[in-house]
């Protein structure tokens, strides 16, 4: 049985799943962002336990099939943005009608209806958050972070984290480190 997870969108998430799983008995499960598989057999009274432990941590099941079409959705641009390697090299939408099995304008149009933005300004939205997070770590440079996320130049990236931001990516990085040295200077 698949069971659909609202709000699941990190590690931390699956290990919660996985911990509220054990305390209904469920061992044998496969956990992926947004979705559980449970090969065992299952109850409703489990269902119901599990939903309620779900909610103290701030996760939900669905059950509406457009709400599990946008959770499955976020969950592949969550883990196409932040836990991939490498960005795929075919654009978004062919991406994501590849993963998910659906005509890209479906996807699309039901998305949006849902959760009031478009596809592309989610991922937009989630890149950004992931550059942030990278200058921060200050493991890889400008250009390289560009190649990762796959924008077809730096200045392409640098113009989307501004309009998003309101900060050019070296101010952002600059700000992390005056931040480090007022700090240091307490």
């Amino acid at each position: 049985m698949k069971l659909y997870i609202k709000y699941m969108v990190s590690l931390r998430c699956k290990m919660f799943v996985k911990d509220e799983l054990k305390k209904i008995g469920m061992n044998n499960v496969t956990i992926e962002l947004g979705m559980v598989d449970i090969h065992d057999e299952i109850t409703d009274e489990q269902i119901n336990t599990f939903n309620e432990n779900l909610k103290k941590g701030g996760l939900e099941l669905l059950d509406d099939k457009r709400n599990i079409l946008v959770e499955k959705i976020k969950s592949t641009i969550i883990d196409m943005v932040h836990f991939s390697d490498e960005h795929p090299k075919i654009n978004d939408s062919d991406y994501l009608s590849e993963k998910l099995g659906y005509d890209y304008t479906y996807l699309s149009n039901t998305f949006s209806k849902v959760k009031g933005i478009t596809i592309q300004q989610f991922i937009i939205q989630h890149k950004i958050e992931y550059v942030k997070e990278l200058l921060l770590y200050d493991e890889l440079n400008l250009t390289e972070i560009a190649w990762k996320l796959n924008y077809s130049n730096v200045a392409h990236l640098s113009n989307q984290f501004k309009k998003v931001t309101g900060l050019t990516p070296t101010y952002f990085k600059e700000l992390k480190n005056k931040r480090i040295k007022n700090l240091e200077n307490l």
